[in-house]
């Protein structure tokens, strides 16, 4: 279950730098820890470990640490369609994309209080994700983004609201072209919070750049 829930909810989504190659002597692994810290001092809610060329005993081991960093702070971890690592590591919970198990799975499997997110970029995808049990959706690209090109057009702010009004009370996170400035529209627009890759990937500068999401989107929910 989401903790913690002050509003808006921000999500940092890891970048992929890691490779089959990488132990946790690698630059680009101390990299990730440095950033989960950066995180939990900036008191970002959510960090998905989304490091899908991981392997498996360097994955665990990142969870495991990114686990022990997070411990007396609100931030929570979850790994990318990982369940399995997730929960043998300590972890908060699994981020599931459209193409993993069913969350009806997932919670099956793992228990009422194991934390699910889902992938979305459509009402098709968001729908049943929500009536299986996950506990939120990341759902876009709302804006034009490079990274999110494969998903198709962006959904543009009208449709994302839609979706989210269909949704109800429902958490929302806001994918895919989301900046500093615009978060305020997609919290407008309904979204509980903002997702991101690029805009949390500083450590240097994570603590400001929530401030200032923070500010901006003051009073909108």
């Amino acid at each position: 279950m989401l903790k913690d829930l002050s509003q808006p909810i921000l999500y940092l989504i890891t970048r992929g730098a890691t490779t089959e190659t990488t132990s946790r002597e690698s630059p680009e692994f101390q990299d990730l820890l440095l950033q989960i810290k950066a995180a939990v001092a900036a008191e970002i809610n959510l960090v998905q470990i989304r490091e899908k060329r991981l392997g498996t005993r360097v994955l665990f081991e990142l969870a495991e640490r990114a686990v022990d960093i997070t411990r007396a702070s609100s931030t929570q971890i979850v790994i990318n369609d990982r369940a399995d690592v997730a929960a043998g590591a300590g972890a908060h919970g699994v981020h599931l994309t459209t193409q993993s198990l069913d969350v009806a799975v997932i919670r099956k499997s793992f228990g009422p209080n194991f934390l699910i997110g889902a992938s979305a970029h459509s009402w098709e995808e968001a729908q049943p994700a929500c009536e299986q049990g996950a506990d939120f959706i990341v759902l876009g690209p709302v804006f034009p983004t490079q990274s999110k090109e494969q998903f198709g057009p962006p959904l543009g702010l009208e449709k994302f609201s839609r979706i989210c009004g269909k949704l109800g009370d429902f958490p929302v996170l806001a994918l895919g072209g989301v900046s500093e400035r615009n978060a305020q529209e997609c919290l407008v627009a309904g979204a509980s919070g903002v997702a991101g890759i690029s805009l949390f990937s500083q450590s240097a500068n994570l603590k400001t750049v929530a401030a200032a999401i923070r500010e901006h989107t003051k009073g909108v929910l």
